[in-house]
């Protein structure tokens, strides 16, 4: 029997992209489009069973293309960035016939359930990009290193790690609940990381120790029909921000070379993320840091090699290193791979839903919008700054931003240039205006871009 034809249109290619994905893993045969005539021709010719489409579109608004499907008698379902409010929702239904109505940031699963109810398709299997952290050779590039020095600030109180600008970046430990679920799902063919969050020190005794990345690579990911792969060059803002539209719980796994990185997301927020990187393996992020230095590093990973005992274990033995203290730098080495992928300007990635960051012990709580504007701020060289926006092309505020501005914290000087983003100047003239070094008001403008909170006029 041939899979459902839905027609999902949006302008987002990122989204576009992740929906598709998703509803091609639910089982229905997805066809796609960017613009509302286009989609219109596509639904026309091809007879879709259901129709997705974004209110806000570059050519026709989505009520529009709604009009047109209705008379082809193809019912749709709208979902919005802009047009948001229960008034909205409900005159969509009663003035446009509408099978349902999502606001963005939307509960994708929910969105699916929907589809479901007008057009139903058999489940297809989950696939996953499976992470054996025992097999596969280390790779060890020092050119991908992520330099700590004035870009990540390693300070903390409690349990909480401190961001530049004041931000904090918490560690939330999984309830009973999910750690029932962990205990179930583990398989002893594949060493998953379980570390535990302390909420005070712990006490004298043996603690539960947490597994440290060892030095094994990331196995080669899948080749699944139904995971989503495409080109990254300079999409990994947009595919966070994806991930945030759709509230959706996934991985994305991302690899240049042989260098491979998954970062993993619990309700579209990025909680998690590894590397096959060596030098993103806890002892080195401990000399770049400054924790220890390398003759400590060797010393350990030689008894760690005698005893068969992990190298943090052997630190800790050693004094050099304490259970709470490997717990924060686990974070921060969370924290640093998820910042060092703003680095990269080539690869490739893969998209694959499941509940697996839900499985993690550590989980990161850092807001996707700041993540962005951090890392295009610390990471992105003036050359690619000036390649994504010249100076002088004119910024206009977004009809459709990917995130609301509550959500980006912005520095006074920011706030107060955003209102002069208007189409009546140049970017050349905004970065003059900043009264900022020219590569730091560049930053915060392709950063902003980036949330589509300004466009490009």
């Amino acid at each position: 029997m041939p899979s459902p034809r839905i027609l999902v249109v949006d302008d987002n290619p990122e989204l576009l992209t992740l929906l598709s994905s998703s509803f091609e893993e639910a089982g229905y045969t997805v066809l796609t489009a960017s613009r509302g005539r286009s989609a219109v021709d596509l639904a026309r010719k091809e007879k879709p069973a259901l129709a997705i489409v974004d209110v806000l579109l570059p050519d026709l608004m989505g009520f529009d293309v709604a009009e047109m499907l209705k008379r082809l008698k193809i019912p749709f379902i709208f979902i919005s960035g802009v047009h948001k409010g229960g008034t909205t929702s409900r005159g969509a239904g009663a003035k446009y016939g509408a099978a349902g109505y999502f606001e963005k940031p939307f509960d994708r699963k929910a969105l699916l359930e929907a589809v479901r109810k007008v057009v139903p398709a058999a489940r297809s299997p989950e696939h996953e990009i499976e992470l054996d952290l025992e097999g596969g050779p280390a790779v060890a590039e020092e050119t991908e290193a992520m330099e700590l020095t004035s870009r990540i600030d390693l300070t903390a109180q409690g349990a909480h790690v401190g961001l530049r600008g004041g931000g904090k970046l918490a560690l939330k430990p999984m309830g009973p609940e999910q750690q029932a679920r962990l205990s179930s799902a583990a398989s002893p063919a594949t060493r998953r990381i379980s570390v535990t969050v302390p909420t005070e020190p712990p006490p004298p005794g043996r603690q539960e120790e947490p597994e440290e990345l060892p030095p094994d690579a990331l196995q080669p990911i899948a080749s699944k029909d139904s995971v989503r792969r495409g080109e990254l060059k300079d999409n990994l803002p947009q595919l966070f921000a994806a991930f945030f539209q759709a509230r959706e719980t996934g991985e994305l796994g991302l690899q240049k070379g042989q260098v491979k990185k998954v970062v993993y997301f619990e309700a579209g927020m990025p909680v998690f993320a590894q590397s096959n990187l060596v030098a993103d393996r806890l002892g080195q992020f401990l000399v770049r840091a400054g924790k220890i230095d390398e003759a400590t590093l060797e010393s350990a990973a030689d008894e760690a090699s005698r005893s068969k005992q992990r190298t943090g274990d052997v630190l800790i033995s050693m004094g050099a290193l304490s259970e709470e203290e490997r717990l924060y730098y686990i974070a921060q080495q969370i924290k640093s791979i998820l910042y060092s992928l703003f680095a990269w300007e080539t690869g490739s990635f893969a998209l694959s839903f499941q509940a697996r960051a839900r499985r993690e012990m550590i989980k990161l709580d850092i807001h996707p919008a700041n993540l962005i504007v951090r890392g295009v701020k610390k990471l992105y060289k003036p050359e690619r700054l000036r390649r994504l926006l010249g100076a002088h092309e004119r910024l206009t505020p977004s009809p459709d931003p990917a995130f609301n501005l509550s959500d980006v914290e912005l520095q006074a000087w920011e706030a107060h240039l955003l209102p002069r983003c208007d189409g009546t100047r140049s970017v050349a003239e905004l970065v003059k205006l900043s009264g900022k070094p020219e590569n730091e008001a560049w930053a915060t403008l392709v950063a902003l871009r980036a949330l589509r909170v300004l466009d490009v006029r």
